[in-house]
């Protein structure tokens, strides 16, 4: 697993860190999780939780709130309850605070069955877990989720993100998301972060929460040096 920063400006401090599969020879996310199929899933996504978890017990501040994320897989996870399980187990197992962790899904490819996701998200609340919605804006990842579910945060895509400073078009597009996300007292986070001029368009939209690569890159098995900038 490779660990990439979330930073909060508001309060000038690492937020948490999301943690990224990776191959042991340097293969992408991509790479790896092509091999993935249906029938592989749930084993890969409950192994990569495990991973995750352990790594975060050794590298993280035991004194700080900094939060864990990981990705999941909807179609993964067939009961709930019982599919978390192993996940809790290895949090116990470790000593990492469960209310540290975020579980953060994303959909390619349209959902058949939302109303399985919405119990997902309601168990994991229910159990003190984070919730968020990544790559909101692009594909199935957008209004029609958030019509049938409320998580915790929403990360807005960063294909919306890029060229933003000289786009109207995608500057109404993210204030409108924040005026939602008020509205439902959802938190949001800008991903896909890169230029200077990108953070402060951003931040005078009213955003506090970023992640991209202006601030670190992702590390393999480590925390990354974190610039907060000024």
């Amino acid at each position: 697993m490779a660990f990439h920063p979330i930073v909060d400006l508001d309060r000038g401090v690492i937020w948490g860190y999301e943690a990224l599969v990776r191959g042991t020879q340097g293969q992408s996310a991509g790479q790896i999780l092509s091999q993935v199929d249906e029938h592989l899933q749930y084993k890969f996504d409950q192994a990569c939780r495990v991973k995750a978890i352990e790594l975060a017990g050794r590298l993280f501040p035991r004194t700080e709130e900094t939060r864990l994320s990981i990705n999941f897989m909807p179609n993964a996870v067939y009961e709930p309850a019982a599919c978390i399980r192993t996940s809790l187990e290895s949090a116990r197992r470790v000593g990492f605070d469960t209310r540290r962790i975020m579980f953060e899904f994303t959909e390619n490819e349209r959902m058949a069955d939302t109303k399985h996701v919405a119990r997902i998200i309601a168990e994991y609340k229910r159990l003190g877990f984070i919730t968020a919605i990544d790559d909101f804006g692009a594909g199935h990842a957008g209004l029609n989720l958030l019509a049938n579910f409320q998580t915790d945060l929403i990360k807005i895509d960063m294909e919306i993100i890029r060229g933003i400073t000289d786009s109207t078009a995608r500057q109404a597009i993210v204030a409108g998301i924040l005026v939602m996300a008020r509205a439902l007292d959802i938190t949001v986070i800008a991903e896909g972060i890169e230029t200077d001029a990108e953070l402060a368009t951003l931040r005078d939209a009213g955003i506090g929460l970023f992640q991209g690569f202006l601030f670190a890159r992702p590390a393999v098995e480590s925390l990354p040096a974190v610039s907060l900038g000024a």
